[in-house]
């Protein structure tokens, strides 16, 4: 399993569509995880409201990757990127506004 520590690389949001996204949740406590969905959610309203830019640190099955975009939409279990391309919540380590 991956860490934070790594060096994530820097993907193209078309990209991530290519990436295999294995079933495991990658934090480790619940306040962690309570605190993920609170920032998509903010990340989301901010992306849809004033269309700023996410950086969203996560973990396929290859290792750590970022990416810079906005997020569309939040779910319960992924997050919708435009055009489509899906992120499962539970492999996102951390986001951040830019």
């Amino acid at each position: 399993m991956s860490n934070k520590l790594q060096t994530p690389i820097i993907v193209s949001k078309e990209s991530i569509a290519n990436l295999i996204f294995p079933p495991e949740e990658v934090l480790k406590t619940k306040d962690e995880i309570n605190k993920r969905m609170l920032d998509l959610e903010r990340a989301t309203t901010l992306g849809n409201v004033e269309h700023n830019k996410i950086k969203i640190l996560f973990e396929d099955s290859e290792g750590l990757k970022q990416v810079e975009t906005t997020i569309w939409a939040t779910t319960d279990k992924r997050i919708i990127l435009k055009g489509g391309i899906i992120i499962p919540i539970m492999r996102i380590y951390e986001v951040k506004i830019i």
